[in-house]
């Protein structure tokens, strides 16, 4: 692979995170640790793994039409985000709904939404939701309970095989969503139905809204886990872009690929360790505390030579 797709990725990773940043100063808080530990892997999938469309041009978003129903005929989906969908193309479920701010930044790095998009953020009739939903930027489906998204995906996956389709369902899963029956009961599914069309990458950042995921119910062995569901497991550092995407083109015969990737939830943004262990969302506590992030954006825009990581 080359160095000069490494590169772009990890430039998209760091303007994820920078623009993740941004978002949370203007909102007065935000999800910033989930960019922080899947940046790379969001790049890496609209960068390289994914096989989706790109729509003509970067999408402005609309106003809420409604839910799906018979009596709504003119409702969408976000779905139009990653391009047309046809048999060959891939179809990308989030499915930690939570994630939707890093989603909808990764999009606008990636020039698929407009970057005005960000200002309709939770706003009384904007699809661009905090806890995102079928019609938001870049999602089909509505996820906002944990162990939602997965079961979707396999309907979909199921489906696409019945029909013969050769794209792929991919999903992104938060290890939060471990703690989860019905995510268990999806991949027992899964794998009894020889899903080998699905593929799955888990953001293990280790922490949860509650703190650290160990003292709060530990779910280690992942990996174990999964090869004992039955899947074939391969378990990676999620900041490795080479890793992230060298894993995409394991082949599996008759079974599902889960792609474990082990982040770091302050990655390329040290300020956030002073708050461990409650990473899950950054609240400002004074001026004080808001303005020590503000001088980290103002560094980080201004870094023109700092945007790739120094291993390369």
């Amino acid at each position: 692979m080359s160095k000069d797709i490494i590169k772009k990725i990890s430039k998209v990773a760091y303007g994820i995170r920078t623009r993740t940043l941004e978002h949370t100063i203007k909102n007065n808080g935000g999800y910033l640790s989930q960019a922080c530990s899947s940046a790379e892997i969001f790049a890496s999938l609209y960068l390289k793994i994914l096989n989706i469309d790109m729509p003509k041009k970067p999408i402005s978003p609309k106003s809420f039409n409604g839910v799906p129903g018979i009596d709504n005929c003119s409702y969408f989906t976000g779905a139009e985000y990653n391009g047309s969908r046809n048999s060959y193309y891939d179809r990308f479920i989030l499915s930690p709904a939570q994630y939707a701010l890093i989603l909808y930044s990764t999009l606008i790095e990636t020039n698929r939404m407009t970057p005005d998009g960000l200002d309709h953020f939770n706003k009384d009739g904007s699809v661009v939701e905090m806890i995102g939903a079928e019609h938001s930027p870049g999602m089909e489906v509505t996820t906002g309970s944990l162990g939602q998204g997965i079961s979707q995906a396999a309907g979909i996956a199921y489906a696409r095989k019945v029909k013969g389709d050769t794209g792929r369902v991919v999903v992104f899963l938060s290890d939060g969503e471990l703690q989860i029956g019905q995510t268990w009961e999806a991949i027992q599914s899964i794998v009894y139905h020889k899903l080998n069309n699905i593929l799955i990458y888990i953001d293990v950042n280790g922490y949860q809204c509650d703190g650290k995921m160990s003292s709060v119910m530990d779910i280690e062995p992942i990996d174990k886990r999964f090869k004992a569901f039955g899947a074939k497991t391969l378990r990676i550092y999620g900041h490795d872009i080479q890793a992230l995407i060298n894993s995409s083109h394991v082949t599996t015969k008759n079974k599902p690929l889960v792609i474990i990737a082990d982040t770091d939830p302050t990655k390329d943004m040290h300020i956030l360790k002073e708050r461990s262990p409650k990473y899950h969302y950054v609240r400002f506590l004074n001026i004080e505390d808001k303005k020590i992030y503000e001088t980290e954006l103002k560094k980080r825009i201004s870094n023109k030579e700092g945007v790739y990581p120094k291993w390369l």
